[in-house]
């Protein structure tokens, strides 16, 4: 048998190169960003995923000895899968070839593809013999990126009055990194926003931002050290989880959150991560963590002079510190915060107690509206949960029971099935109390944030034929309170069926199907109490991907939406693009030329489009109105030290005279943008 499996994968092998060369994001992945940024609006600054991909493929992860939390940091394998290979490793030993993982149960080909970058087979080694290796035998790296938009905005005309951006435009990112191995790594983030001073001003000291850590794995009892600034990820994400998570996508088993509890933070965002010290000890089936954080975060500040007690009125996330209001706004609060778990973890289950504090320096106290009746409130707040999971032969569940300082409640229930080698399910229940809040809480929910929701998801994955998936889930959610421009309890629902074909190593094609509907308010109430009104959100994309030969690729794809506001006059938006990808193999340069065109109705009817950047980086715009987007996107080795990176994007309007608004606002129909990036490993 592992004689027929070794000619069989030879031979796909040779016939899909690309995923073992290939830089680029997987498919799946792509469509989790852009349906993250559609949800949130704002683009993430965590590249933290990008730089741990860009690692396992210098330093791949050894099947033969990684433990179930090494293969979940891949994100691409579900729970059933890595209990499969381990229980797999364990009853054959281990692993000779990577042509052994078909043989491996619910190991499919789509998942093979994705993992073989990023995995090796080899002899277990003593981790012991390589402890003292690890301060001086590891790679040193630094980085320099700088951009900026060409046109000048409103906020760096000095013709402007009042408020403006103190700073120069130009956006600059500085990253030395030390890694060796996936068991050490340090490093130091400097990070400066366009209109942002730098050595003057409220930047005396350089960039407006830095961040510092040290992070080791696996010293002894030691499972994980954190210094500096990390992240916390517990449980389901209903109490704490500040790494990237995905939510609804055609990747229908990602459903589970999957996280070591301390991870590194190195990237520039300003907000989602702890600054302090954290450990992880491991002994037997025990693990247990604490740790301990104290920052000053950014946030609205406001002046009580009546009952003479300021307060704060909101976080501010974004991290810009360009106009002297934003400057006021800065480290306005200092934030402390502790916690820890408890796992208690058996071959086939585990079950862990979570807890996490929460100390400000000033009160919290939301806006004076009805839909924030039971936020956050007050110089303190605590969460506490319970997670749990068990696998047996095809199934896997898993879940999270978590209270918050009020003693409201908040359940994540989850369910991953094979039903056979061709067709996979998962299901997930919610119901989180209208008046349960978290302050770093991001589950697996419709809202952004865990709270005021029940909800019921299932999604299914079929392969009828090797060349064949189809993908498809239902999701049906309530929202018993009210939310913002939502004034009374509210329901909706979200339906996906997407279908994949790749008949031969040359042609990929996707299309897929989207429904998401939403209860809110009319727009055109004329009376004192606002009506909702469903606003159905309709979407059609097909995408298709062809290889013309080793070198080039050329990739197209089509995308229509319909949203029925008002069912009198529904807004319409369409996209359309054609990227030709440059990379040859063993090739010192590559490139990516995108020509767009777009046109909606308004806003409401963006489109959000995946766009290739610069290493550890990329770019998810949203397009309305009407005109042409275009970028090249260029990267050279000069050798295999150093490697440069070059990136140009236009955006030309058909339809106005003004580009952006506010401080942002450009005189004319375009916006372009330059990004230069340098790095150095040594």
């Amino acid at each position: 048998m592992r004689k027929a499996l070794f000619i069989y994968f030879f031979i796909w092998i040779f016939c899909y190169p690309d995923f073992l060369f290939g830089q680029e994001l997987p498919i799946t992945t792509q469509q989790q960003l852009e349906n993250m940024t559609d949800a949130d609006q704002n683009e993430t600054e965590d590249d933290a995923y990008l730089l741990e991909l860009e690692q396992f493929k210098k330093n791949p992860i050894n099947l033969n000895t990684a433990d179930a939390d090494d293969l979940k940091l891949l994100r691409v394998l579900t729970d059933l899968q890595i209990d499969n290979l381990i229980s797999y490793r364990n009853f054959f030993g281990n692993l000779i070839s990577i042509y052994e993982l078909q043989a491996i149960p619910a190991w499919e080909i789509l998942t093979i593809k994705k993992l073989l970058p990023f995995i090796t087979i080899a002899t277990p080694i003593n981790i012991s013999e390589e402890a003292s290796k690890r301060f001086r035998s590891g790679e040193h790296s630094l980085l320099f990126r700088i951009s900026q938009v060409i046109e000048k905005s409103k906020g760096f005309d000095a013709a402007t009055t009042g408020s403006k951006y103190l700073g120069s435009p130009q956006r600059i990112l500085f990253r030395y990194r030390y890694t060796y191995k996936n068991l050490l790594q340090y490093g130091l983030v400097g990070d400066k926003d366009a209109g942002e001073q730098f050595l003057k001003g409220n930047q005396k000291t350089g960039f407006d931002f830095y961040s510092v850590h040290l992070f080791a794995r696996k010293i002894g009892i030691i499972k994980a050290l954190a210094l500096g600034d990390f992240t916390v990820n517990m449980g389901q994400g209903l109490i704490q989880w500040q790494s990237l998570a995905f939510k609804k996508s055609a990747d229908v088993m990602g459903i589970k959150r999957q996280a070591a509890t301390l991870r590194p933070y190195g990237s520039a965002g300003e907000y989602y991560f702890n600054r302090g010290a954290g450990i992880t000890l491991q002994k037997g089936k025990f693990e247990a963590t604490v740790f301990g954080s104290f920052r000053k975060i950014s946030a609205n500040f406001v002046a009580d002079t009546v009952n003479n007690e300021d307060f704060i009125s909101s976080f501010l996330t974004m991290g810009y510190h360009r106009t002297a209001g934003e400057n006021e706004d800065r480290n306005r609060l200092a934030q402390t915060s502790f916690g820890g778990n408890i796992i208690f973890r058996k071959p086939k289950w585990h079950v862990a107690l979570n807890g996490i504090a929460y100390r400000f320096s000033l009160p919290i106290q939301k806006r004076n509206e009805p839909y924030n009746l039971y936020a956050i409130s007050g110089k303190s707040w605590n969460n506490f949960s319970v997670d749990y999971s068990y696998t047996h032969k095809n199934f896997h569940f898993f879940g999270e029971a978590a209270m918050d300082k009020n003693n409201s409640t908040a359940f994540v229930n989850g369910l991953l099935l094979s039903v056979d080698p061709r067709v996979d399910f998962s299901i997930l229940q919610r119901t989180i109390s209208k008046s349960y809040q978290a302050v770093n809480g991001n589950a697996f929910t419709e809202n952004a944030y865990p709270t005021n929701e029940t909800g019921f998801y299932s999604g299914v994955s079929i392969r009828p034929k090797p060349s064949w998936r189809i993908d498809a889930y239902a999701d049906i959610f309530k929202f018993p309170w009210l939310k913002y421009l939502v004034d009374a309890p509210s329901r909706g629902s979200d339906y996906l069926v997407q279908l994949f074909f790749t008949p031969n190593k040359q042609l990929e094609i996707y299309s897929r199907f989207r429904n998401e509907t939403k209860q809110q308010n009319q727009s055109d109430n004329s009376t004192i109490t606002n009506f909702l009104v469903s606003a159905p959100r309709q979407s059609w994309r097909t995408q298709i991907g062809y290889k013309i030969n080793t070198a080039i690729t050329i990739r197209n794809r089509i995308e229509m939406l319909w949203y029925k506001q008002n069912v009198q006059n529904p807004n319409k938006g369409f996209l359309s693009f054609v990227d030709v990808l440059y990379k040859p193999m063993l090739s010192s340069f590559s490139g990516v030329v995108r020509l767009q065109y777009f046109e909606t109705d308004n806003y409401d009817s963006r489109i959000y489009a995946y766009e290739n950047d610069v290493l550890y980086s990329y770019s998810i715009p949203a397009f309305y109105d009407k005109g042409f987007r275009y970028y090249l996107n260029i990267n050279y080795d000069i050798n295999k030290k150093l490697s440069i990176w070059f990136r140009w994007a236009q955006t030309v309007y058909g339809n106005k005279q003004t580009v952006g608004s506010g401080l942002d606002e450009i005189s004319g129909n375009k916006k372009s943008d330059i990004k230069l990036q340098i790095r150095w490993i040594f």
